[in-house]
């Protein structure tokens, strides 16, 4: 069990990162698997349930996930966020104080839940001081209707500010084989103030799970074919480095997505992954990475051919990029 902060809750060291149970934007979605993926998934321990009122657009997500934990809503550590409106080249962010009890109201109302685990800020707004947003997420700590509370793509700097209005649980950030660049400031940050780090695309979505092999493995819909990272001679390099992941798998007799989160759980502290799981087969399988050990010459393998100053192209496009904070 890994603790989620300070003084959270100890949780299995996999979360389920439930985005891409709605939409298409991984391949099309089946509500019925996913359903099911998200029960599997509390069946195995895997409690850990990561939503927002923006996946799947007008509060899909928050309902499919809201319908899966029906009669099991004890048994679930939820976690949503807010602070995101609309979609693709209109996406903005807003954290305006006064959005935030009528968001958790929002929220709550879907999931079918009178109180949230962990409310996360979903991207910080740079028109509003964090000590502003974080505050009004404070009052609804202070009135019962969530728990923890959390931020996602901050900075190191605005992770202080915030901790010093609210004790702040955990912050999301993409973190990764791929993607080690929280290990610079952002990790040492969180790790003297006590906060949880919960990578989200901890397995490169999809790039170190051994299933992608070229562009043509990407249908259309998914958010992949606009991130510079999986484009033309980008996603070539790319997917050469993966082939590391693979051949420490094969010689483990794992597969590449439970190298990939043993090594991230590995990393020690307080770090608990989020990798999305749309079918019962993989909940089953990343749960397993949990008891995946990673030996010398493995993570000697995975250093040389990920080290941390790796460039492996842009996260986002443009109009995302400017969303992240720090």
């Amino acid at each position: 069990m890994t603790r989620l902060g300070a003084h959270g809750p100890d949780l299995h060291p996999i979360g389920l990162g439930a985005m891409g149970l709605s939409g298409n934007s991984y391949g099309p979605a089946d509500e019925a698997t996913a359903i099911e993926a998200v029960r599997t998934a509390l069946d195995l321990g895997v409690t850990h349930i990561d939503t927002a009122d923006v996946y799947g657009g007008d509060g899909h997500n928050e309902r499919l996930v809201g319908r899966a934990l029906a009669g099991r809503r004890d048994e679930a550590f939820i976690a949503t966020k807010f602070g995101l409106i609309g979609a693709g080249a209109d996406l903005r962010v807003d954290g305006q104080p006064e959005r935030v009890a009528g968001c958790v109201a929002g929220s709550m109302e879907r999931l079918g839940v009178d109180v949230i685990d962990l409310l996360y800020l979903h991207r910080v707004d740079p028109g509003v001081p964090i000590e502003e947003t974080v505050g009004a997420m404070a009052h609804e700590v202070e009135a019962g209707r969530v728990r923890f509370l959390g931020l996602s793509e901050a900075g190191a700097a605005t992770v202080r500010r915030a901790h010093a209005v609210h004790p702040i649980a955990a912050v999301q950030s993409e973190y990764s084989l791929w993607w080690r660049r929280p290990e610079r400031e952002l990790l040492p940050t969180l790790t003297e103030l006590g906060i949880a780090l919960v990578p989200f695309s901890p397995v490169g979505r999809g790039l170190l799970g051994g299933s992608l092999r070229s562009a043509a493995d990407l249908g259309e819909g998914d958010l992949r074919r606009a991130l510079p990272r999986f484009q033309g001679d980008t996603l070539d390099r790319n997917l050469l480095l993966a082939r590391a992941v693979d051949a420490v798998a094969e010689g483990l007799g794992a597969t590449p997505g439970q190298v990939a989160l043993a090594w991230l759980i590995g990393r020690g502290g307080m770090i608990l992954p989020i990798p999305g799981m749309r079918s019962p087969a993989r909940v089953r399988e990343n749960a397993a990475a949990a008891s995946l050990v990673l030996p010398a010459d493995a993570l000697a393998t995975l250093e040389a051919a990920f080290p941390p100053d790796l460039e492996a192209g842009d996260r986002y496009p443009e109009h995302l990029q400017e969303l992240i904070d720090g």
